[in-house]
């Protein structure tokens, strides 16, 4: 880990005192921040350190498949088990289980995981066998307000507790400028390329907001060893984003907006694509499930629970329907329309003629979501 922001020092420090005992570590932050690092980092340092670091991503997976990837499962319990599999959590056996992302389990999973940080007993998906029990470390991480989700019904309060020995709260890049060259420096030596920065290119570079916190940082200097001819990197070398100021998508100083508003404001007001701007970040895990799933709720109230007409609000062409709806299909992103048929748009119909002039085929709305 590259570190060198008082921030940053202090909570390697913390991070090396939890590191000496066994209890649960709640790793909170903005997506980018590497909370994976210092889940790595405290395993590490850990009496665990000769055993498995074994990572989940909870917002990867369905339900039914992460069930079957934390607890395994035997042959034959569904539809392609072809084999009996151990679980994550039994391969952890004696080292760290991380699991990231796990504000995004349903409370089916919520429940399923509270029963093992309680007893440690773990029962494969299809096994009538007793439960085995497992000596693991759990260590999660969220970029998520879990006290918020609590409140809102949406995670366990019995289950933050569980989780929540010790938060770890990993600041933002904009937070800790100390950071960026050392930074910098390290992606440029790893690339084995030695790059110089204007004057104004730096200023550039240290001043921008970085919303993708450490991950985009490592995507900007990526792309400036493959692209710079002379070694030598100006204004016009930079990022398109980088140039024109802050991105649309930039998180605002309030914390209390959600990430979704964000993504609308960009796709709405500024005049993004969908394809273009929340599609790359969703796969690169910046923008979870929920987090979609609010855009869509807020695209649907917008044209009033007609996805069709999503597509001229958020940036896609007519022929993208398909596509746009095989994509919330598989990703679970997909929201039911009833609510909506009602709701009152924030602006006057006349001022948006394109968005209600869409055909009205009835036969093509998504019905499936309707119920």
């Amino acid at each position: 880990m590259i570190v060198v922001s008082p921030a940053m020092m202090q909570l390697l420090s913390m991070a090396d005192r939890a590191a000496m005992s066994h209890i649960k570590v709640l790793i909170t932050g903005e997506s980018g921040v590497g909370k994976d690092l210092v889940a790595r980092y405290i395993h590490s340092q850990s009496p665990r350190s000769a055993a498995p670091f074994v990572a989940v991503n909870c917002a990867g997976l369905t339900e039914t498949l992460l069930e079957s990837e934390l607890f395994g499962h035997v042959k034959g319990s569904f539809t392609g088990a072809f084999r009996d599999k151990r679980g994550k959590i039994q391969l952890a056996h004696r080292g760290t289980l991380f699991l990231d992302e796990v504000g995004d389990m349903s409370l089916r999973m919520q429940a399923m995981l509270l029963r093992f940080l309680e007893s440690g007993e773990t029962q494969a998906v299809g096994s009538d066998q007793p439960t085995t029990h497992v000596d693991v470390r759990v260590v999660a991480a969220t970029n998520r307000n879990l006290r918020d989700l609590v409140a809102a019904g949406q995670f366990r309060e019995d289950l933050f507790y569980r989780l929540c020995v010790i938060q770890l709260e990993v600041p933002p890049l904009r937070e800790r400028p100390e950071d960026i060259q050392a930074l910098m420096k390290h992606f440029l030596a790893r690339a084995g390329r030695d790059l110089k920065f204007t004057d104004a290119a730096l200023r550039l570079f240290l001043a921008h907001r970085w919303p993708g916190n450490i991950r985009e940082l490592l995507n900007v200097i990526e792309q400036l060893v493959c692209l710079s001819a002379t070694g030598v990197v100006d204004v016009e070398d930079l990022p398109a984003a980088m140039r024109r100021g802050p991105s649309p998508l930039t998180p605002r100083d309030d914390r209390r907006r959600q990430v979704a508003d964000n993504l609308f404001d960009a796709l709405v007001k500024q005049g993004a694509s969908f394809w273009d701007y929340v599609y790359p970040m969703f796969l690169a895990r910046d923008v979870t499930r929920h987090d979609l799933r609010e855009l869509v709720r807020r695209g649907l109230k917008e044209t009033r629970g007609r996805y069709k007409a999503m597509l001229t609000l958020f940036g896609m062409s007519s022929g993208d329907y398909r596509r746009f709806m095989n994509f919330l299909a598989a990703h679970e992103c997909g929201v039911a329309v009833r609510e909506f048929r009602g709701a009152k748009t924030s602006e006057a119909p006349s001022e948006m003629p394109p968005l209600y002039s869409l055909p009205t085929d009835s036969h093509t709305e998504p019905t499936e979501l309707a119920h």
